[in-house]
């Protein structure tokens, strides 16, 4: 072949392959892509409701909804779709915080004392720092769940009359207060309150419109409805948000903001790209300072947990949920890939950013199928089938479930609810005798299929699980033991 015509082909062939490479590489995103979609498109039947966004480079590469934003209307969910971000609120509070370092307005290392008057000895040195890294040593709340309107002033007094946990410093003890403590230090310090602050300064720059409390226009046909256990139906949270005209302290600061899938992927662009922090302040947000309990070995910073993947690369990440909504926040900075998932439908089951993680950097791995959580496979079971078929129920339980069954709450719930909700008494037996076989020496189990039986007019069964339940009293004077007696009592002295 002549020298000249080689030289042109190699050079044309050069010229190509940054193309032929790309062409490549997209070629096998597509594909991951494509079996993350299959997987989450198959998890619908079974339960999973929500969108998913995954970005690589900056480059979003699956930005999609799944299943029903809600089921009476069969509205879809879109990646438009409103829902809460429960915990992963924490970070927004974190970078207010750094933001207000940035301006020069407090200091990490500053005590309680400076922000509070008529501290408890034991709280007045606790720092800002040891707040955000859950170190602090205050308990996880106060009051009775996210609505519990305490007023401001005696909610403080209550939390900071609380003994603490440990030594301010000396662990990692989970604490939604303490970030409602930072979000009042928020105030104090910027004069401000806490959304309007966060939405001047975090939102509003990174360009996002749709999250927040109250202060976004939503639509209100993209709210999502929650669906308890994707079985019971619990409305919007921003329509319990509006009725009561505001945001608890029990909830301010530690969760309970709004948000998409796009406002999302705006928050993480803005702190890559340094536009809310600067790169020291994003570093100190992001640094790993006290180890987390779980089974992960995580190591939590500023509102973000910490995490090594099986790459031996970090993981800056965080979710949140309230037991009805549920939002995984998966942030991979050397590979640049952000994983988004929410869901109005939450279960362990359909908590699946880690397995869409491992799908998209390991070729061979293959997730398991999203299966029904425990609460939808019994409610549709009993659609299809008599109370005769209750046996195949638990045996079906037992087969699939007992792993995750891990105490005698899960069936013990269950069952109640089956009575609470649908009136279904003896199914709710079945329910409380599997659990007496995962937990034999359990009493409460035992009452509570003696109270089962009871409400069923099985007397001698009834009698014979209270007998049951006594037996493995840890105490005489316990809650259930005084029930049990009682019951007992009120049975044999019954013709």
């Amino acid at each position: 072949m002549n020298k000249t015509i080689t030289i042109i082909i190699l050079s044309i062939q050069l010229l190509l392959l940054p193309t032929l490479i790309n062409a490549q590489k997209t070629a096998k995103n597509n594909a991951i892509i494509q079996k993350i979609d299959n997987y989450l498109n198959a998890g619908t039947a079974n339960g999973f409701s929500g969108s998913v966004l995954i970005a690589k480079k900056g480059e979003i590469i699956l930005n999609k909804g799944y299943g029903l934003a809600d089921k009476e209307s069969n509205k879809p969910y879109t990646p438009t779709t409103i829902s809460t971000i429960g915990s992963v609120t924490k970070q927004f509070t974190a970078t207010a915080i750094l933001k207000l370092v940035a301006m020069k307005k407090l200091k990490l290392t500053d005590p309680l004392s400076r922000f509070f008057t008529k501290l408890p000895k034991d709280k007045r040195k606790i720092t800002i720092h040891q707040l955000l890294t859950h170190s602090a040593g205050m308990i996880d709340v106060i009051g009775d769940g996210d609505f519990d309107d305490i007023p401001m002033k005696r909610f403080f007094k209550t939390l900071f009359a609380t003994k603490l946990l440990h030594a301010p410093g000396s662990k990692y003890t989970y604490s939604n207060a303490g970030y409602s403590i930072l979000a009042r230090i928020i105030e104090l310090t910027s004069g401000q309150e806490y959304e309007h602050f966060l939405n001047k300064q975090l939102f509003k720059p990174a360009g996002m419109t749709q999250t927040g409390y109250f202060m976004p226009q939503w639509d209100q046909n993209l709210i999502a409805t929650g669906y308890a256990r994707n079985v019971i139906k619990v409305g919007t949270m921003i329509a319990r948000y509006n009725a009561s005209k505001k945001i608890t302290w029990t909830l301010k600061g530690n969760g309970g903001i709004h948000s998409t899938t796009g406002d999302m992927f705006k928050w993480y662009q803005a702190l890559k790209s340094n536009k809310i922090l600067s790169a020291a302040l994003f570093e100190k947000l992001t640094t790993p300072y006290i180890l987390e309990y779980d089974n992960r070995k995580s190591r939590y910073a500023y509102g973000w947990a910490i995490y090594n993947s099986s790459r031996n690369t970090k993981i800056i990440s965080h979710n949140g949920g309230n037991a009805i909504f549920f939002h995984d926040f998966l942030w991979l900075p050397k590979e640049d890939v952000v994983i988004l998932l929410f869901t109005n439908a939450s279960s362990r089951e359909v908590e699946v950013a880690w397995p869409i993680e491992k799908m998209f950097f390991e070729k061979a791995y293959t997730a398991a199928p999203i299966k029904k959580n425990l609460f939808q496979l019994v409610f549709d079971f009993m659609k299809n089938n008599e109370v005769q078929a209750a046996s195949k129920l638990t045996a079906l339980i037992k087969e699939n479930y007992s792993a995750s069954i891990k105490n005698s709450g899960v069936l013990n719930d269950l069952g109640y609810r089956l009575i609470e909700m649908r009136k279904e008494v003896a199914w709710a037996i079945s329910l409380f005798k599997l659990n007496t076989t995962l937990f034999p020496k359990n009493g409460n189990v035992w009452d509570s299929l003696g109270e089962a039986y009871a409400k069923n007019d099985q007397k001698k069964e009834a009698i014979k699980s209270y007998q049951k339940a006594l037996e493995f009293a840890p105490r005489k004077d316990c809650d259930w033991c005084k029930g049990s007696v009682k019951a007992l009592r009120t049975l044999r002295n019954t013709k």
